[in-house]
């Protein structure tokens, strides 16, 4: 993990998921980082029941407390709350 960023991509993604004979719906939110040396990192990947603003703001602060100080362009999907 780095310091700075310099884009990070923020993306959810729904999937069927059987348990128990059962389906439901699940969301997987993802986090991809490019940091200053033009290289990918996977900064994150975790599974909620819906996508939501205030996951996002958990995710969000899970990445500061993991040392991120700072992104310079954050790319989402419009999502109400960002």
């Amino acid at each position: 993990m780095q310091e700075i960023y310099t884009i990070v991509f923020l993306d959810a993604m729904f999937f069927k998921e059987k348990r128990d004979n059962q389906s439901k719906d699940v969301c997987l939110y993802n986090i991809i980082g490019i940091n200053l040396y033009g290289k990918k990192d996977c900064l994150g990947i975790s599974i909620s029941e819906t996508e939501n603003p205030k996951y996002w703001l958990g995710v969000l602060n899970e990445l500061k407390n993991r040392g991120v100080k700072d992104i310079l362009i954050c790319s989402t999907d419009g999502l109400n709350g960002f």
